[in-house]
């Protein structure tokens, strides 16, 4: 794919985005397929009707989105954003592509929480992205963490995963470095809080950022993880996550998986 293809790709998906704060029908209308367009955020309806007809609403309530980090991996875009939507939301998006037009969409929305233990927003840090050239071997590498430590199938390698404890973490409840990983793991097993991950849906990386979705289960409920990887010199140097419950099936607005 080339580097023309791959920002026309971006291009069209941050145009599909702010449209969500214009109001504005003509990026979706232009960009997203009239009838193959799968939803895949169960509180809404399939089509691309439904995205059209929520605009004057988003538009009535202030919706912004400011647009943080962008992904190309073949013909998936992902976006990592602000929302202001009922309040400040993080929130990434993935869009797929078929002919130059969105045919799939999916995403999680998480409130924003303050600072992080280790005084980062949620949201902050590195957006361009580097390595291109090692793209594959990052993707291997993070997924090859999140099966063996988050899914627990090889616990016993955390620490090869990083350069001693030096992990910058935007997660929000969560100080950095593996310290701070494993303290907050600890405070969770004390409270009896219930974290698990349990299956990887998919991996969508570029150069030396990785996202992960993964499905599990948080605090009693059925969760999606979205976890965002930052690799440097083959090691994991900085992660953002987006954490949403999945919607009770009499809830849901289409009958589309969550992932």
């Amino acid at each position: 794919m080339t580097f023309n293809h791959q920002n026309e790709l971006v291009r069209k998906a941050v145009a599909v985005l702010e449209s969500f704060e214009s109001g504005s029908p003509e990026a979706i209308t232009a960009y997203v397929h009239p009838d193959q367009y799968i939803q895949h955020n169960q509180a809404l309806p399939d089509g691309r009707e439904a995205m059209l007809g929520a605009l004057d609403h988003l538009k009535e309530t202030g919706t912004k989105v400011s647009i943080k980090r962008t992904l190309v991996d073949g013909d998936y875009v992902a976006l990592h954003s602000v929302y202001d939507f009922h309040g400040p939301k993080i929130a990434i998006d993935i869009f797929r592509f078929e002919n130059g037009l969105i045919v799939e969409h999916w995403d999680n929305l998480q409130k924003m929480e303050g600072r992080t233990p280790s005084n980062h927003t949620m949201i902050d840090g590195p957006v361009t992205i580097k390595d291109i050239d090692k793209t594959e071997a990052n993707k291997v590498l993070v997924k090859s963490y999140v099966e063996n430590i988050l899914l627990g199938k090889k616990p016993d390698l955390l620490a090869s995963y990083f350069d001693g404890d030096t992990y910058i973490q935007h997660s929000p409840h969560i100080a950095d470095g593996l310290s701070g990983l494993h303290a907050a793991l600890q405070a969770l097993k004390e409270k009896n809080i219930e974290f698990q991950y349990t299956q990887v849906h998919q991996v969508i990386g570029q150069g030396d950022f990785v996202l992960i979705l993964s499905e599990g289960q948080f605090d009693g409920q059925h969760t999606a993880f979205y976890d965002l990887f930052r690799v440097e010199d083959g090691k994991i140097a900085e992660h953002w996550d987006v954490i949403e419950s999945i919607l009770p099936a009499e809830k849901r607005k289409n009958s589309n998986s969550r992932f």
